[in-house]
């Protein structure tokens, strides 16, 4: 079980801290930039693999730069659940209640260092939620006898300080536990707000200055802060602030709201479209529901991501500036020229199978290489290098689980070799996008396996033999 967060009632020299803060004015640090996170979720290894993956999780800020799909649900899912949803579900983010003694799942089995570990190696950018005191309006809590809630007094100078103070204490809690968990600096922990009458002043007001020193707090540790709300009252308070009142408070970093009207995207009415863009707002759109994916079916609600830069992927480079990324890879002959060809030796030199510029030209079969290439990746050998070729030599490689939000060299090699088929023309970016999702639903179906847009271990086995 997490370490609880101190329950007693704040004294007066935390009062005081908050007051020496607010006369200095309410100012903080940035927050440290969230890092990329290369590459998608890798597929499971065993032995000494373990060990590079924990040190690669052991380093990953998280959630990073991400657009894509997300879930959260109260009690972390166990590892069986995670790995099926990875490989079937279009899920790549996952909120995870980490702190805070307002939570319903205090009591979490499946939570500790090694969980946390696991998913930020196999690729998952997780959510961290703090569910700590709430507004002094919100009429379902405080849950427990050792609960508390943000305290309302405005205090004789009306700055609302124990509640600046509640929420200073509570992010260094917050902190704490995450840092229990191996959740590195740089991350994103979120507070979640659950609604509240907003037009209760002294409850509104004391939330905003909670919110401030939550923000302040994380900022000092180097954190990013972000918080969780419903759009009509806890993102609206955020956001009348941000315009109505500039300084008032240290904004979030990034906002989580959420709104059930089953779009997936990062907006709506209560919220003015330039607040936290670009990169700066995630939605939950539709509220708790069963989804069943891989046979595990778990009770979520459903999120959409658009953080930091979104998901990018750094540009590849062959054989010194060669061109690689076509939309479409014809068949190619002994005596064919031009940049498929130039293509074909370059990738085929990369994988050890080196033929020379004149050994290409000058015969009139495939050279020996290209023919050893095809009969070593179980093809009858061929006089002509065919598209199934190009699929099989496309996808060659690791077989890293590829869905939307996905990026890197898993990513590259799935578009190429989805183009090669036949079945698209998409653009090859590195990055898992729509059209990216579409075009492999479509090879999905045609190679009669299950159409899930989403490239695990069976699609990577298929492409890798050439299935067109």
């Amino acid at each position: 079980m997490l370490p609880s967060r101190r329950s007693r009632i704040l004294g007066r020299a935390a009062a005081t801290l908050a007051l020496a803060l607010l006369a200095g004015g309410v100012t903080g640090p940035g927050p440290a930039r969230a890092g990329d996170q290369a590459g998608g979720p890798v597929d499971e290894r065993a032995g000494s693999d373990r060990a590079a993956e924990s040190d690669r999780a052991a380093a990953v800020v998280t959630p990073g730069d991400f657009t894509g799909f997300g879930f959260d649900q109260c009690l972390a899912p166990t590892q069986k659940s995670m790995n099926t949803w990875l490989k079937s579900s279009p899920f790549l983010a996952v909120g995870i209640y980490t702190s805070g003694t307002s939570r319903a799942c205090r009591v979490q089995p499946n939570l500790d260092p090694t969980w946390i570990g696991k998913q930020l190696a196999k690729g998952w950018r997780l959510l961290p939620i703090t569910l700590g005191p709430q507004a002094s309006c919100q009429p379902r809590f405080p849950r427990y006898s050792d609960d508390v809630k943000i305290n309302p007094a405005p205090g004789a100078d009306k700055s609302y300080a124990v509640a600046l103070a509640q929420g200073l204490s509570e992010a260094s809690t917050s902190v704490a536990d995450a840092q229990a968990l191996g959740i590195p600096a740089g991350s994103t922990l979120w507070y979640d707000l659950e609604g509240f009458d907003l037009a209760n002043r002294d409850c509104r007001e004391s939330a905003l200055r909670f919110l401030g020193g939550w923000t302040m707090r994380l900022h000092e540790q180097g954190y990013v802060s972000g918080v969780y709300s419903s759009a009509g009252s806890g993102i609206k308070m955020l956001d009348d602030a941000r315009v109505e009142r500039p300084g008032l408070i240290v904004l979030p970093d990034r906002i989580w709201i959420a709104r059930w009207d089953g779009v997936a995207d990062t907006s709506t009415s209560y919220l003015r479209e330039d607040g936290w863009r670009p990169g700066g707002r995630m939605k939950q759109y539709l509220g708790g529901h069963d989804e069943t994916w891989g046979g595990v079916t778990i009770n979520i609600d459903s999120n959409y991501l658009d953080l930091g830069r979104g998901s990018l992927a750094a540009p590849e480079t062959h054989c010194g500036g060669v061109r690689v990324d076509f939309r479409k890879y014809p068949k190619v002959k002994a005596s064919s020229t031009g940049r498929r060809m130039t293509a074909l030796r370059c990738l085929l030199a990369e994988q050890g199978y080196r033929v020379s510029r004149r050994a290409a030209a000058e015969r009139r079969s495939l050279p020996p290489q290209m023919r050893s290439w095809q009969k070593a990746h179980g093809f009858t050998v061929s006089s002509a290098w065919k598209r199934k070729h190009w699929v099989a030599l496309l996808s060659d490689g690791t077989r890293p689980v590829q869905k939307i939000g996905s990026t890197g060299e898993g990513v590259f090699r799935v578009q190429r070799a989805v183009n090669a088929a036949g079945m698209s023309r998409i653009p090859v970016t590195g990055v898992y996008d729509t059209a990216t999702q579409a075009a492999v639903r479509d090879w999905q179906q045609r190679a009669g396996l299950p159409v899930t847009g989403v490239v695990a271990a069976n699609s990577w086995k298929r492409l890798q033999a050439g299935q067109r």
